[in-house]
């Protein structure tokens, strides 16, 4: 009786267990199912990294308005005329200055520029109106105006332009200083003689120097460009570079490219040292270049070991190679072979970086300079100068428009015995640059840096365009049918 008894109790518990999980599993969790697991849609974020939701970010704000204040600058400049007769016989018999000079085939040329304030000042390349007799703009809703040279500035192949208009759209200036690589930016200009065009990209570097401006620039170069990988073509030189917010960070200026169009590198002068061209330009005709009174290169274990350097263990600064003897950085006690660190608190790590510091700044402005000397930070206060070693702003006056010189235009007289199209003569010399290079009283210029020279006018407008320091090349003749020429130096 007991073992029935117990194994019917046990029967009963098996069923009630058997009963008990069925009715669980069917009636207390009835949707439970086995799935895949998914990720969520939401990209996981890292702290110190922006969302962006998996998408590209939104430029259509920063294109409409910018794509309105970017222009087509047309030039027309005087082609390389012959020189001769036309006849190559006479010439080898009775020289080339001996008949009238052909003349030469009008030269177009196009690029882009960038309107900054509603009454028509504009920036665009140095090298976009270089020679340019003519200049006009197209603005994006096909009005023309005829521009004046306000002035330029080859060193930073920088030029300001004026056109007589009202209430224009125009860009503000942004942070190039704060933009950052891998940032978006919009290329905005006029390629292929097209309407405003915009391309997109990222910024690939910063301080870029390629050497475009440096080369027989008197050292006076200034290249610290900002490099993007936006399409950039001919014609958008002197057009825009622009951030998210449709601020102005840089003025497109060349490519990097073997067959003369876009392959992958652009670049662009940096906002902060064009909006301190253009400021220098409205204000005197003349661009205000600030000098520590240095020679320097860039840190590296060759150039440490030139100067006796000890290797250093993170290669920072930029090495000084000399001191100009009278110059702002020897009177204040920077040294050759001092490594300079650091501008009013901002690190310098490259040659570009100390230039485009420096050149932020006017003669007599104060910089402070960190150094490195004997394994020791020093600090020196250094009184910046100008090219002639003062810390005074140079302007130009119309006398030093003449260069010293009298000038007169000649009779269509003196030009038919001549056998010469144009040209002004030195009637007579005090002490300047004219004089100081030898030109002799009776000196006729009939080109002034290959542009040809009908009036004293036009000679005044050649000599504005160079600055102060850079050489301007004379071509010319002698009343006794001499031709010769003069390398002329704007520096003395």
């Amino acid at each position: 009786m007991n073992t029935k008894k117990y194994f019917l109790a046990f029967f009963v518990a098996v069923v009630s267990s058997v009963l008990a999980v069925i009715v669980y599993s069917n009636i207390v969790e009835p949707e439970k199912e086995v799935r895949y697991v998914h990720e969520s849609s939401v990209p996981v974020a890292n702290v110190n990294l922006p969302q962006s939701n998996g998408q590209l970010p939104d430029l259509t704000y920063a294109s409409e308005k910018s794509v309105h204040a970017v222009v087509h600058v047309k030039t027309v400049s005087r082609g390389q005329s012959y020189g001769g007769s036309g006849n190559p016989l006479f010439d080898y018999f009775f020289g080339p200055g001996s008949g009238y000079n052909r003349e030469p085939a009008p030269v177009m040329g196009a690029g882009s520029g960038v309107i900054l304030t509603t009454d028509g000042y504009i920036v665009t390349n140095n090298h976009v109106i270089d020679g340019a007799e003519q200049i006009e703009v197209v603005l994006n809703d096909k009005r023309t105006f005829t521009a004046k040279l306000v002035g330029t500035d080859p060193n930073s192949d920088i030029a300001l332009l004026k056109i007589d208009a009202k209430n224009l759209p125009y860009l503000s200036y942004g942070d190039s200083d704060g933009i950052k690589v891998g940032e978006w930016v919009l290329a905005v200009g006029n390629p292929f003689n097209l309407t405003s065009t915009v391309t997109a990209g990222i910024v690939s570097a910063k301080a870029r120097s390629i050497n475009i401006i440096a080369n027989g620039r008197q050292n006076y170069g200034i290249e610290s460009f900002i490099q993007t990988d936006a399409a950039v073509n001919p014609g958008n030189s002197g057009g825009a570079l622009v951030n998210q917010r449709g601020e102005l960070v840089g003025i497109n200026t060349a490519i990097a490219s073997r067959t003369g169009s876009y392959s992958g590198y652009s670049f662009a002068v940096p906002v902060s040292i064009a909006k301190k061209v253009v400021a220098d330009l409205m204000e005197y005709g003349e661009v205000q270049r600030a000098l520590l009174g240095v020679s320097i290169l860039d840190v590296s274990k060759e150039s440490l070991a030139q100067f006796d350097l000890e290797p250093m263990e993170k290669m920072e600064g930029v090495l000084v190679g000399g001191v100009s003897e009278n110059g702002g950085a020897a009177e204040a006690g920077i040294r050759k072979a001092d490594i300079i660190l650091s501008v009013d608190g901002d690190k310098v790590n490259s040659v570009p970086q100390l230039q485009e510091r420096v050149s932020r700044h006017r003669p007599g402005e104060v910089v402070n300079i960190m150094v490195l000397r004997d394994g020791k930070k020093k600090t020196f206060n250094v009184t910046l100068r100008n090219i002639r070693g003062t810390t005074g702003i140079l302007t130009r006056s119309s006398d030093d428009l003449t260069l010293g010189a009298t000038l007169k235009e000649l009779s269509d007289k003196e030009k038919y015995r001549l056998g010469i199209r144009y040209g002004i003569q030195v009637e007579s010399l005090s002490e300047g640059s004219l004089q100081n290079s030898g030109i002799k009283e009776g000196y006729i210029i009939t080109k002034a840096n290959k542009i040809a020279i009908e009036s004293v006018e036009d000679f005044k407008e050649v000599v504005k365009s160079v600055e102060i320091g850079d050489g301007l090349f004379l071509t010319g003749i002698y009343p006794n049918g001499r031709v010769a020429y003069y390398a002329i130096n704007i520096h003395e």
